[in-house]
């Protein structure tokens, strides 16, 4: 045999030999980076899924609050000088509270609302429709809100006597971790409908 078949013959010897122990070593680390970034992504979508019902029941109390007091100033139920926290001489609560039915007043986070009760959501049961017998019924005893009724000034600092700002915060617990989570909406309220 000559000196170059013998070359020819280790050169291809040398291509089928396989993978260096380094080249199966850098690849399993990749591998391995690349199934547990997977792991974390699809963690965080199965809990994102699990509190969206929480999310959307945060915003609608939230809504049907901010709602509550803007037909309190429509319907002229209360006087102007009403739609204020109580610590200002309004009728709304501070602070955070329980969420409760809208008492004999027909408005809601005001004092009277404790006597009507906990408010409940109805989820739908096993058959997943809504208003059959077996539909489950929660209390919202995991949920406070606030209402925050502020003054608002101009640029001067001088307090605009017919416009108020509000904000709505609705906070929960989420059962997979101790956080708390917060829902807010804020708006203004003009004295004028």
């Amino acid at each position: 045999m000559s000196h170059r078949q013998i070359r020819s013959l280790k050169s291809r010897s040398r291509g089928d030999e396989g993978f260096t122990l380094a080249e199966v070593l850098v690849s399993m680390f990749v591998l391995t980076t690349g199934l547990l970034s997977l792991a974390g992504v699809f963690s965080l979508a199965m809990a994102t899924t699990q509190t969206s019902q929480l999310d959307l029941t945060a915003k609608q109390m939230a809504s049907e609050t901010m709602e509550s007091i803007f037909t309190a100033r429509q319907t002229s139920a209360i006087p102007w000088s009403g739609i204020q926290n109580a610590t200002a001489g309004g009728i709304f609560l501070a602070g955070f509270n329980p969420i409760y039915l809208a008492g004999a007043d027909g408005l809601i986070g005001t004092a009277d609302d404790s006597a009507a009760g906990l408010r409940t959501v109805t989820l739908p049961g096993p058959d997943g429709i809504v208003g059959t017998s077996d539909d489950i019924t929660m209390p919202l005893t995991n949920f406070q809100r606030k209402i925050d009724i502020t003054p608002v000034t101009d640029a001067n600092g001088n307090v605009a006597t017919d416009l108020r700002s509000l904000t709505i915060t609705i906070q929960y617990n989420v059962p997979q971790t101790t956080v708390k989570k917060n829902y807010i909406l804020t708006s203004y309220i003009s004295q004028y409908r």
